[in-house]
């Protein structure tokens, strides 16, 4: 793991030089990201008398002023508006619970949905093994609420699910969603991606559904690399 870790470092800082972060570029904990005191220190970054340190191995990038870290290993970390995907693995009085691959599980109360549900009919609206998309609204000591309120939000029906590295999930988003957008462009179809690395593909054909889930798999693969976005297109040119 060491080795590739610092084969995948190498090959990406080669790109980028200078104290400027034009490009993505893969850094370890202690390393100076940048210089000077017109950065910010972002998410898994802290600031070191002129310096912006990393304190993740990852994808550092510039946003802004802000200095960030887009972590590449690591378990999910709940937050609140997340959205995840996860089954429902028990209904009780007044909601469902649902499986997020988490220490806890989500719980969705019957508040939270969009439409008024009968309570002596909840298993109509949501079944035991029923595939969700929820957002986070609470993360507490008693658990993690969820909400079906919200656009893409709810039942996922048909299509399948897959799941991969949670920390991969902001490059298979890319940025302000430019890399889920052209994988729905080229593929033509509905996607919906957890924070919590479950993804969920409906297309028009098993054929459509498979090429999204190979283009997704070698985006996860190849987080690391700069200009992935052009390697992309050049994957669906010969895929």
């Amino acid at each position: 793991m060491k080795n590739e870790i610092n084969e995948a470092h190498e090959a990406a800082n080669e790109k980028v030089s200078g104290s400027n972060l034009e490009e993505r570029k893969i850094v370890i904990p202690g390393e100076v990201i940048t210089s000077g005191d017109d950065f910010l220190p972002g998410e898994w970054t802290f600031r070191e008398d002129d310096n912006i340190i990393a304190n993740r191995y990852g994808l550092a990038e510039q946003v802004g002023r802000v200095i960030k870290i887009i972590p590449l290993s690591g378990a999910f970390t709940p937050r609140r508006n997340n959205v995840v995907l996860g089954r429902v693995t028990d209904i009780t009085h007044n909601g469902w619970l649902i499986d997020i691959d988490y220490a806890n599980k989500g719980f969705l109360p019957v508040a939270e949905s969009p439409r008024y549900i009968n309570k002596h009919e909840m298993d109509q609206y949501l079944a035991i093994g029923d595939l969700v998309s929820g957002k986070i609204w609470s993360i507490s000591g008693r658990g993690i609420d969820l909400s079906f309120k919200g656009k893409g939000l709810g039942k996922l029906e048909e299509g399948f699910a897959f799941r991969i590295t949670p920390s991969r999930v902001p490059r298979i988003i890319g940025r302000e969603g430019s890399m889920i957008n052209l994988i729905k462009e080229k593929t033509g179809c509905n996607i919906s991606v957890g924070q919590n690395g479950w993804i969920w593909v409906k297309g028009e054909n098993i054929d459509s559904e498979i090429r999204a889930r190979k283009s997704i798999e070698f985006i996860a693969d190849k987080v690391y690399i700069g200009g992935l976005t052009e390697k992309m297109e050049e994957w669906f040119e010969k895929n």
